[in-house]
């Protein structure tokens, strides 16, 4: 889990004015930073996909569309999403082993599981 958090904050460090690291940009929007990490990288993910990144994303992780856009802002805006898809498409592994944490291979049940958790539905 370190390498990939290290790789989000090498991304979030790059980009000027945004928060450090994701536990910053975590405390800022008021989240856990576990999952700020898996909404970096599906807003990442869903920024190179047709349609609204951050409703796509809302539907991936079942977190709220104004957390996300929140996330956005705090990151830099839409543009600096293209760091993180740049990112995902270099390393393609890393961002999968970041949301898959179970390792079965699908990451929707893993995030959607956090989003519960985060909202106290468990």
């Amino acid at each position: 889990m370190e390498n990939e958090m290290s790789l989000l904050d090498g991304i979030l460090k790059s980009i000027g004015g945004a928060p450090d690291d994701v536990a910053n940009l975590a405390e800022k929007v008021g989240i856990d930073p576990a999952m700020a990490e898996k909404a970096i990288a599906t807003l990442g993910q869903t920024h190179q996909m047709q349609g609204d990144t951050v409703e796509l994303a809302s539907a991936k992780t079942g977190l709220d569309t104004g957390v996300l856009g929140q996330i956005v802002e705090q990151i830099g805006g839409e543009g600096s999403l293209m760091e993180f898809a740049n990112a995902i498409k270099n390393d393609p592994t890393s961002f999968s082993k970041l949301l898959d944490r179970d390792g079965d291979g699908d990451v929707i049940d893993d995030v959607t599981d956090m989003a519960k958790g985060l909202f106290g539905k468990k």
